[in-house]
């Protein structure tokens, strides 16, 4: 396998397992690019490339999220939960209501960023820490 077609099942695939350290280098690039695009985006573009942008950006956090989740022994569909508190508080939280989603983004950080994975295979693949043996 090619380091494109690796880059390609990160970002636009949600079968399988990812482990930690893979699951917070993809975060910071997408974070990472979404920051860079808000920064240059203005009004007038913003406008009219982000409808763009952000689907596909959605997309592949979802892709991302669920790789992770699954890692965890969790269901990908929580990546829904987690990705509706990131759109509802960013850039910045402001209304009460963001304190819940603010709770659930905190649990995804510690659930998905500080624990490591599920010993062992589980229902949605084998562990990616497991050395292969020849």
């Amino acid at each position: 396998m090619n380091g494109q077609s690796e880059w390609a099942e990160l970002f636009l695939s949600s079968n399988g397992r990812l482990s930690r350290t893979p699951f917070l280098i993809a975060a910071a690039v997408l974070i990472g690019f979404t920051v860079i695009y808000e920064a240059i985006a203005g009004y007038t573009l913003h406008w009219l490339t982000g409808w763009l942008v952000y689907p596909a950006l959605l997309f592949s956090g979802a892709c991302v999220l669920s790789k992770r989740l699954h890692d965890r022994g969790r269901s990908g569909w929580f990546a829904a939960l987690i990705l509706v508190a990131v759109v509802a508080v960013w850039p910045q939280p402001e209304h009460f209501l963001d304190f819940v989603f603010s709770i659930a983004i905190l649990w995804a950080i510690v659930e998905l960023g500080v624990m490591g994975s599920e010993q062992g295979a589980n229902r949605y693949g084998p562990n990616p820490l497991k050395a292969i043996s020849i």
